[in-house]
């Protein structure tokens, strides 16, 4: 799937199974495994268990199903392109999470689900462009149920993009391209999905996943930005703190003075004992 060099021969490398990826892909296989049981053995539950979990944007927002923002990766249907998808999700997710973490690829996961879940829903609920009588972007209708993987998916190959964009890929194992091609040719086979069938409610949430991943990829690909908010935060979290902290002393030296003693506090509240208060170099009294 991933090939180092840019040039020469291709090799199929398996990246360390681990981490946060493992345990994704062991919830997604778990999941897959325990719904088809449920299929078989009692049919009615698992309808049941897919209608509360796929994504439904006129549950989400008549009924307020809204754990289904969270839920739709981990519905699955085929088993060739589900595994096409874990194996997917191992080789990508592997390489993002040792670059940069297993904690910011869970964000990541999740801001492309809930994120292009979000998406889905506000478009699907307007109403479609017409043109001369033709309909130029088909209605997706929000009483259509869709899930699986793949669309976060999606998000994920993006930002692999943003941060490997020149890295190659075997696509379908076959064809040699760089993942940012690869991204480019996904996009415009969900912008034509989306454009000539029917219902591209599929479609459409892959491409507002997609979306998801990439303003995320963007936003901490700026480590300017991140840094400046962060220390923003901690410096008004601090400010604070001093705050409280002059106060309390303030409060406490009121207090001692009507006790008849007097106790000091520097500028940011700390106790100044007698012996560490700065004498004056005149002053000869404190002199043996």
């Amino acid at each position: 799937m991933i090939t180092m060099p840019p040039r020469g021969p291709v090799t199929l490398t398996l990246p360390a199974f681990r981490g946060a990826v493992r345990r994704l892909v062991l919830v997604l296989i778990g999941i897959y495994f325990a719904l088809g049981i449920a299929t078989l053995a009692a049919p009615s539950v698992a309808q049941f268990v897919y209608a509360l979990l796929l994504l439904t944007p006129d549950s989400v927002l008549r009924h307020g199903y809204i754990w289904q923002l969270v839920t739709y990766p981990f519905l699955n249907g085929g088993i060739l392109g589900f595994a096409f998808s874990l194996l997917t999700l191992w080789f990508t997710g592997a390489m993002l999470e040792d670059v940069r973490g297993s904690r910011w690829f869970t964000r990541l996961f999740y801001v492309s689900t809930v994120g292009g879940a979000v998406l889905t829903v506000l478009i699907s609920t307007l109403p479609p462009l017409l043109t001369s009588g033709r309909v130029m972007l088909p209605h997706a209708s929000p009483l259509s149920a869709v899930g699986g993987v793949s669309a976060p998916l999606f998000g994920l190959l993006v930002a692999f993009a943003v941060f490997f964009g020149e890295m190659e890929f075997l696509l379908f194992f076959v064809v040699r391209a760089k993942a940012k091609y690869v991204v480019i040719l996904g996009a415009l086979i969900y912008v034509a999905m989306l454009l000539f069938e029917g219902n591209a409610m599929w479609a459409l949430l892959a491409i507002c996943c997609g979306i998801s991943g990439l303003a995320y990829a963007k936003m901490v690909a700026r480590p300017s930005l991140a840094n400046s908010a962060s220390e923003r935060w901690y410096g008004m979290r601090n400010a604070y703190t001093r705050w409280k902290r002059r106060r309390a002393a303030r409060q406490f030296e009121v207090y001692m003075r009507k006790q008849n003693r007097v106790v000091k506090f520097d500028d940011n509240g700390r106790y100044i004992a007698p012996e560490d208060e700065v004498k004056n170099p005149q002053d000869r009294k404190w002199m043996n």
